[in-house]
């Protein structure tokens, strides 16, 4: 990808342990650290199964971005990848929504930590919720910023940090749940009472507990495909070796969790209401509980290792989302800048800039936790689609890893991502379609008006899928369970039926009205030669 600007290319230095290391890296982050105590609080025994349902959901994504990232060995991959099939008014769409996705990433890491920090810096937060004071807030910029600065290395040397970080990151939540389980064993617990309505939590903590955004760490591998020294090798196998590495860690983190509780604190609090003094740091607190304070310690050091080294390469990943977007022309071409390193350090500044403004609408993990969950299943929806689209309009492209059964296989993950959309619940939905479509409604007055740009090339005619899809999700979010943050017209069981039987009308709709095959093959054609 030559910059016009400064003739620079990015380095392509990352070999497969490099991507491994970089997914499991930012799949190991402040997820680990809350999503326990979260799940609980909605599942109680059964979030053991939300892990690993929503590990089936991941994986079955990742399966189909596994297949698409070898077609597509470029940086910022998705945001090309909408422009081939469907035009530049879906890629202008979808690349916005995975800005959004993206970039609240690193505050969420900065915030973690400034969390479990408050339990020896008081002042940092406030309420049982770890919303974040005026202090917090100052130190959460400085966090922030610090992670965006060490991005001005080469990518090289930032995967490099990051991979001899990373066999920490693995270590310590294995050894957590080893020491809980060593400590405190209560098997019993998984027999005490589930919380009310436990049974649609187990689904809905996927979203709101951590779990689908603690599992989404293989995207990096395809963020970074553009500077992988062999993609067509390295990509898929980071992919999905990610997700398996991942589910595995916090299925046994989540089980040692459940059973290490004393079943005293059930009887009294029950799962819905279980808390621990210094509640911004769950596991710290049940280690001291347990005994075991000489590990709490380990886990307030760690709980800057981990988000910091997740919020570090995410900050990496989110410049090259940005820099792609600037390549496509949905940003000025300012935004794709390179330094001498190969470093977009104009995406870097402004992934640091707009980061801070998601402190303000959500100040607290859990609060910024369900809107991530929600608008990156909803960034990646679209490659179940993307997928059936490109195989028929370049049947002949070299495909070093080839979904079997993708026409089973895709419409399932295309349904599961909107279940996951749905999980995360009415309020979240409304701010997500609230922000894009004020986006999109600034494009088109820029459009139509400034540029004086015509209905033609507007490229709506293969985009009008996207509304009837948005409007059914909000619909249903809208009239369904109370759980999902609806009016309750509709119960959990019907409302999934629902969302599967539209998904699967809007899933072959948007394939029927893509650019036609000769389009695609030339617009397929042009982003691969700007990546030469």
């Amino acid at each position: 990808m030559t910059n016009l600007q400064t003739g620079s290319k990015l380095k392509k230095d990352v070999g497969l342990f490099g991507l491994l290391f970089a997914g499991v890296g930012g799949m190991i982050g402040s997820g680990w650290l809350f999503g326990p105590l979260e799940t609980a609080t909605q599942a109680g025994p059964l979030s053991l199964w939300s892990w690993l349902i929503g590990g089936v959901v991941v994986l079955l994504i990742a399966l189909v971005f596994a297949e698409l990232a070898t077609l597509f060995p470029l940086s910022g991959a998705l945001v090309h990848m909408s422009y081939v099939s469907h035009g530049s008014l879906v890629g202008f769409i979808w690349g916005w929504i995975l800005i959004l996705a993206y970039i609240a990433i690193a505050p969420i890491e900065a915030m973690a930590i400034v969390s479990y920090a408050s339990a020896y810096l008081p002042g940092l937060t406030e309420g049982s919720g770890g919303v974040l004071t005026a202090k917090g807030f100052g130190v959460a910029t400085i966090v922030l910023g610090v992670m965006v600065a060490l991005n001005f290395l080469m990518i090289r040397t930032v995967l490099s940090v990051n991979s001899w970080v990373t066999i920490w990151k693995i270590a310590v939540p294995i050894v957590t749940a080893i020491v809980l389980m060593t400590y405190s064993w209560h098997p019993e617990n998984f027999s005490a009472p589930i919380p009310k309505g436990g049974a649609e939590g187990v689904f809905t903590a996927i979203a709101t507990g951590g779990v689908f955004f603690s599992l989404f760490g293989f995207r990096q591998a395809i963020d970074l495909a553009g500077e992988s020294s062999n993609p067509h090798r390295d990509v898929p196998i980071s992919i999905v070796g990610t997700v398996l590495i991942g589910t595995v860690i916090y299925v046994l983190l989540q089980f040692s969790f459940v059973v290490a509780i004393d079943p005293a604190t059930l009887d009294k609090e029950g799962w819905a209401q279980l808390h621990f003094k210094g509640i911004a740091g769950p596991l710290a607190a049940i280690s001291m509980t347990i005994g075991a304070t000489w590990w709490a310690t380990i886990l307030y050091a760690d709980a800057i290792v981990s988000p910091g080294a997740c919020g570090l390469i995410y900050t990496t990943t989110t410049s090259r989302v940005v820099m792609a977007s600037a390549q496509n022309k949905m940003l000025p071409q300012l935004f794709a800048r390179l330094n001498k390193r190969g470093t977009p350090w104009v995406a870097l500044i402004a992934t640091y800039v707009v980061g801070l403004m998601f402190f303000l609408p959500f100040p607290s993990w859990q609060k910024m936790v369900g809107y991530i969950s929600s608008i990156t299943v909803l960034s990646y929806g679209i490659g179940p689609i993307l997928l059936i689209c490109l195989r028929r309009a370049l049947p002949d492209a070299k495909r070093p890893f080839k979904l079997a059964g993708a026409s089973f296989l895709a419409p399932m993950a295309f349904i599961c991502s909107n279940w996951v959309i749905l999980w995360a619940g009415a309020a979240t939905l409304d701010f997500i379609f609230g922000l894009i479509g004020v986006i999109v409604l600034v494009h088109a007055v820029h459009y139509f008006i400034w540029q004086k740009g015509t209905w033609q090339n507007y490229q709506f005619g293969t985009a009008w899928f996207l509304l009837p899809y948005f409007a059914s999700l909000w619909v249903l979010a809208q009239v369904g369970p109370t759980e999902l943050g609806g009016s309750n017209q509709i119960s959990f069981l019907p409302i999934m039926g629902m969302s599967a039987l539209a998904s699967l009308i809007i899933f072959y709709l948007a394939i029927s009205i893509s650019l036609s095959h000769e389009r695609m093959q030339v617009v397929f054609k042009e982003k691969i030669a700007e990546s030469k």
